[in-house]
């Protein structure tokens, strides 16, 4: 019978941190381990990134074109306004707390890039983003048009990319007939292919997570867990602030009951944490949408599909830690408008990520290198990344649940869950 990934990469967690704690970085063994490792380590980044374009693209193509030609009405435009304003609230927390808990750096107040075995140079990294930040954020928007959008992919400037997938996805719906079957079936078809390669890549993930936990062990020794203590309490906390603050206070602006609608959903979110995937959850989503909350099958067959594709808050909040955090520990203090890009983009990003496990590893390696910080530490993110996941899911799901009474109530249904 095989392990469940989850599992396997929590064993090869154990089994790096084993490694590093029993071997010198200075004697003969460390020497001709850590080449190794980082040879493994490598593959697997790079594996990452190779298809963070096709994935992305597809992902929001699709996800843009499900809408319909004629979604975008009036319930249409409630339910993606109610999405993006849970979303930019969910960043916002997750900002707001990173910022004050400042996770990347040490007790001492020094940055943790040494402890966390981070070895790209802080001064290349920060000319980096002072070319990629711009002056303000008005800098943001004139990357979001490139005029070349091939170059644009090739170079890594996915905020463009992701613009131009969005106007694509949205006009796709809208031309004849056979046109739009034929872009729709072939993007959808992409989208499978990409999935699946994904799920490929995580398959290896666990020895991926060997090669590059077991090489800063070596290296830096087990030091390198205090900071990633603080930044796992700092994503779960923020979390809990948005799926136990922030929603129960806009389903009480319309008259929800909260604590009825947890208990509602109790099936689902039990479900999105052990699966980690927004998408295997649908179908139990829509069931306790529909016979625990009430609301109508017009409204949770519009709302739930839909969101499960593109609103992610925890996957939005989840990014925008994760990037802030490795920020800190490389010692860079990022300006208010390349906090602004980060935002933007967690925000953009969480669109297209696809609603299976650590799929938004994908999304932070694209931030990282849209913003000009290195990939290196992904690894070290990916070592509490399960755990991580399975609550962001479940945040992403009772958000999804709770738009859908949201938008029921706006549109004059009695739920049970008032």
């Amino acid at each position: 019978m095989r392990i469940a990934v989850h599992w396997q990469i929590l064993i090869a967690l154990a089994l790096a941190v084993l490694l590093g704690a029993s071997i010198d970085a200075d004697s003969a063994t460390g020497l001709s381990v850590v080449p190794v490792l980082d040879f493994i380590g490598t593959m697997f980044l790079n594996a990452l990134k190779m298809i963070i374009v096709p994935l992305i693209v597809a992902s929001i193509i699709v996800g843009i074109g499900n809408l319909g030609s004629g979604a975008l009405g009036k319930l249409g435009g409630k339910t993606i306004a109610y999405y993006l304003t849970t979303s930019a609230l969910a960043i916002s927390a997750g900002l707001l707390l990173v910022n004050f808990i400042q996770p990347g750096i040490t007790s001492d107040g020094v940055p943790a890039q040494q402890v966390l075995g981070l070895h790209a140079d802080t001064g290349e990294i920060a000319g980096k983003l002072e070319g990629r930040s711009g002056a303000d954020v008005v800098a943001i928007f004139l990357r979001m048009i490139p005029p070349n959008i091939v170059q644009a992919a090739a170079d890594g400037q996915m905020l463009g990319l992701i613009f131009f997938s969005l106007l694509f996805g949205y006009f796709m719906e809208r031309v004849f007939r056979d046109g739009r079957d034929a872009l729709h079936n072939f993007w959808q078809g992409v989208l499978e292919v990409m999935m699946k390669i994904t799920g490929l890549i995580m398959w290896f993930a666990p020895i991926g997570v060997f090669a590059l936990v077991g090489e800063v062990v070596i290296v830096s020794g087990l030091e390198v867990f205090i900071p990633l203590a603080s930044y796992f309490f700092t994503v779960l906390a923020a979390l809990a602030i948005h799926m136990f603050v922030v929603l129960p206070f806009l389903m009480r602006l319309f008259g929800i009951n909260p604590i009825k609608q947890f208990r509602a959903m109790a099936s689902a979110l039990l479900t999105a944490f052990s699966t980690s995937s927004s998408s295997a959850t649908l179908p139990v989503t829509l069931g306790c949408v529909r016979n625990q909350a009430g609301v109508s099958n017009r409204v949770g067959s519009f709302v739930l599909p839909l969101g499960a594709t593109v609103n992610m808050d925890g996957t939005a909040l989840y990014e925008c830690v994760a990037v802030l955090f490795l920020a800190q520990a490389y010692g860079i203090d990022l300006s208010v408008a390349q906090q602004a890009m980060v935002v933007l983009l967690a925000l953009l990003t969480s669109v297209g990520v696809a609603g299976i496990p650590s799929a938004s590893l994908v999304a932070i390696v694209l931030i990282l290198g849209t913003i000009g910080l290195p990939a290196e530490a992904v690894g070290l993110i990916l070592a509490v990344d399960r755990v991580l996941d399975m609550c962001r899911t479940s945040v992403n799901v009772f958000g999804d649940s709770s738009g859908a009474v949201v938008i029921a109530r706006s549109e004059g249904e009695e739920t049970k869950v008032v």
